[in-house]
């Protein structure tokens, strides 16, 4: 799903119009990045937590070269889905195999 699709979404199902939808999701992301910029957690309930790690600086390898190089520090961001969100994930049959398996 991309940025304009969620913006539609919100349009058809709130009955924003569609700047004021726009700018809602823009809002929203704004707010998510300044938070997450500041290395603050983000919850959003039912849903899960995006948190800023960071990463020491490590060994690494050229995979080319073998050549062996130093990996910098840095922050990475993860993602840890709610149980909410798993359960409604892997619910009984809302797998693209259907759901069960035939022996």
């Amino acid at each position: 799903m991309t940025k304009a699709e969620i913006v539609e979404t919100i349009y058809e199902r709130v009955g924003f119009s569609k700047k004021e939808s726009a700018d809602l999701v823009e809002t929203v992301f704004a707010i998510i990045k300044d938070t997450l910029s500041a290395g603050e957690k983000v919850k959003i309930s039912g849903f899960g937590n995006f948190v800023v790690r960071q990463k020491n600086e490590r060994k690494g390898r050229n995979p080319q070269t073998g050549e062996e190089i130093r990996l910098p520090a840095r922050r990475v961001l993860t993602f840890k889905p709610s149980l909410v969100l798993k359960n409604i994930l892997n619910e009984e049959g809302s797998g693209e195999d259907g759901g069960d398996a035939v022996s």
